[in-house]
């Protein structure tokens, strides 16, 4: 029961500070993107090929999220893009006072765009809301065509999926139809776009369907004044986990 509390009231915590900084963006007119996926499924490839088709249209930023190195922060900020590097040690995901605290030392008032790159982890990332407008799923197609059954959650809480590595299909012996009944299975309004970085299938689709969705929130959006990042709820949530867990 104990566990139970600590986890709840970390989510509840979690919850009020993504709210905070949901907020924030949306007073900054930023629109905010959470990729996430299992490692290895091509992040940062996807990344690397959105904003190359972006960047000439939109003010971009990237914040990485991994548990070592700034490898795919490097990537990033190679293409002319502001990034920022959230190391998270052992912790297997990102959650909102991570970003929050990111944001006193990466400035995103200037920006149009705001990607996250979380943790690689097919479970975990799911769970904390970190204030973002979309959530979006890179799944390699060489995992498997069983992965949307067995790992529901990511698949169902995402806006768009996007299959990537259908280059490798014929190589490891999956369907390609299969695997996307069963993503569609499990979130019949998900939006899914196979794709290959290698080749640049599927990217242009992906591309214009994104552009649409960025074009939605700028005219839906109110335009506040650019207001200071608070700092004191990110002290609120670490003083009551700390004493709850004890």
């Amino acid at each position: 029961m104990c566990q139970v509390k600590v986890e709840t009231n970390i989510l509840e915590f979690n919850d009020d500070l993504a709210t905070h900084n949901r907020q924030y963006f949306r007073e900054q007119g930023l629109f905010v993107v959470n990729f996430m996926s299992a490692p290895g499924a091509g992040k940062t490839s996807v990344l690397e090929q959105t904003i190359q088709r972006l960047k000439t249209d939109y003010r971009l930023g990237v914040i990485e999220g991994d548990l070592m190195t700034t490898i795919d922060a490097d990537r990033i900020s190679a293409l002319g893009v502001p990034a920022h590097q959230i190391t998270t040690g052992t912790i297997c995901h990102l959650d909102a006072r991570m970003v929050h605290n990111a944001l006193h030392s990466f400035p995103v008032n200037d920006l149009d765009v705001l990607f996250i790159e979380n943790v690689g982890n097919l479970v975990c990332p799911v769970e904390f809301d970190l204030g973002e407008d979309m959530r979006v799923m890179v799944y390699s197609t060489v995992e498997g065509a069983e992965k949307p059954k067995k790992y529901p959650m990511m698949f169902h809480e995402s806006t768009a999926v996007l299959l990537n590595k259908v280059d490798l299909i014929p190589y490891a012996g999956v369907s390609l139809d299969e695997l996307q009944r069963n993503v569609r299975e499990v979130s019949p309004a998900t939006t899914i776009f196979p794709l290959s970085c290698r080749t640049g299938e599927g990217i242009d689709e992906w591309i214009v369907w994104l552009k649409a969705q960025i074009k939605t929130r700028q005219r839906e959006a109110h335009r506040f004044p650019r207001t200071p990042l608070h700092t004191h709820s990110h002290h609120h949530v670490h003083q009551h986990v700390h004493q709850h867990v004890n």
